[in-house]
């Protein structure tokens, strides 16, 4: 026992290095340097208590700044919705919308906007300004219901975001969840049960959807319901012989709603999307203050290109920041695939692409491209008024239109090294033309 030599033990002293003097308090550890009895006790809790409930909470003091900074460290700092910079830092001009800010309606993010009426507006502004809906007729029905009773929420819509499913169950009174344990399994019981589920032959299938929303109902509850919204995302998605998007409710109808809001388009799994230049030209059409085009398509197409390659000498005049992605595997290549020399038999898609350089300030693209891009970006662009600022080629591969039988890509193949130096000669030679470049 030590009770008797509490007098000579000393603590010993908190390093130089340590920021504070003296050790925290533990939380939740109350210490009072002079004990009270019990009246003393009484007294002071009667006369504080009262005081208390009349007093704001020090939280609402706070600059409205150091709100933003405190949920900017819980939700992640948010950028503008028409900023095209991603980040502090960043110099790119066109904006990945693939990885956006979209925050959760989660119970525990939600809660939050309880905390005062200030951060009620702040909570609200972030969970509702990115939000992805389905595109079926049920779930675009159901958030008309949820907006016009609280109209509040729509002006805090800045990114709206509808994805069309490519697949639908085929039996759905067959629920392989009903027969898995309905409390929560190990792994091993999980694993038996959908072993049994598969023995007992009720597979589940699928079908081509067919509540699916055609565009005139998705632009006409955009129109109608966010009248802020300055981006707009459409994901078509992607299968075997995937089903298009109906644009039109009625075959007889010949435009779509009108939105004046919008800014960007992205267009994921754009093949569902946009098939020709007759539907971008719907989309153009019904988009009046468009400048900023994001296409991105699933998966390697000869009709990805034949139909972009229509689509790019037809862009309108207000449409200057274009992002188009045909291939975003990465992968080298031995050798071209057949797919590309049927685009070659149509059309030379680089040619076609340069003829959206007049209108367009900043271009990124990914796919196949050759030194004939630069060379006709050049014969058709005036120095005096050029409005391309930036190109931004990712390279898949160095199209070669008389298609040698060593036409792959890689940083060891020579060929592709010739084909590749030609294309970046190309460019030097092109900033004559491009003066703005």
């Amino acid at each position: 026992k030590v009770d008797d030599l509490d007098d000579d033990i000393i603590p010993p002293a908190r390093p130089k290095s340590t920021p504070f003097p003296q050790q925290e308090l533990l939380e939740g550890d109350i210490q009072c340097p002079q004990r009270a009895n019990d009246s003393d006790r009484l007294t002071i809790h009667t006369i504080q208590a009262p005081q208390s409930t009349t007093l704001n909470s020090p939280l609402c003091d706070l600059p409205i700044e150091i709100h933003e900074c405190i949920l900017d460290h819980l939700f992640g700092v948010r950028a503008s919705a028409s900023s095209r910079i991603p980040a502090a830092g960043k110099s790119k001009v066109l904006r990945s919308w693939g990885t956006a800010l979209r925050h959760s309606r989660r119970r525990e993010v939600s809660e939050l906007a309880l905390v005062s009426n200030k951060w009620r507006q702040l909570i609200q502004d972030r969970l509702y300004r990115h939000l992805k809906i389905k595109g079926t007729r049920e779930s675009v029905n159901q958030a008309i219901n949820w907006f016009h009773a609280h109209r509040h929420l729509c002006s805090y819509v800045k990114h709206i975001e509808i994805w069309f499913p490519v697949f639908q169950q085929k039996n759905p009174a067959f629920d392989r969840t009903l027969r898995i344990p309905s409390t929560t399994p190990d792994r091993s019981t999980l694993i038996r049960s959908l072993a049994n589920l598969a023995d007992t032959g009720n597979s589940v299938t699928y079908q081509s959807p067919s509540n699916n929303c055609t565009l005139e109902e998705v632009f006409r509850f955009v129109q109608m319901t966010f009248a802020e919204a300055c981006i707009l995302t459409l994901e078509g998605g992607e299968r075997k012989k995937p089903p298009k998007v109906q644009h039109f409710v009625d075959a007889k109808s010949e435009a779509l709603p009108v939105i004046q809001t919008i800014r960007t388009l992205v267009c994921k799994g754009q093949w569902n999307l946009i098939r020709s230049n007759e539907d971008f030209q719907n989309l153009a059409a019904a988009l009046p203050n468009l400048s900023e085009w994001h296409g991105c398509y699933a998966k390697p197409k000869s009709k990805s290109y034949i139909s972009m390659a229509a689509i790019l000498p037809q862009l309108p005049q207000h449409l200057t920041h274009l992002n188009v992605c045909l291939e975003a595997d990465y992968r080298r290549e031995n050798v071209s695939p057949l797919f590309f020399r049927k685009v070659g038999l149509k059309t030379h898609f680089c040619i076609e692409m340069a003829k959206a350089i007049p209108t367009l300030e900043h271009l990124a693209y990914t796919g196949r491209v050759c030194h004939h891009f630069f060379d006709n970006a050049a014969k058709l662009s005036n120095p005096r008024d050029s409005r391309l600022k930036s190109v931004d080629l990712i390279v898949k591969n160095v199209c070669r239109p008389n298609f040698p039988w060593n036409d792959g890509s890689g940083i060891t193949d020579m060929a592709f090294i010739v084909a590749f130096e030609a294309l970046v000669i190309s460019g030097a030679k092109a900033l004559d033309r491009l003066a703005a470049l």
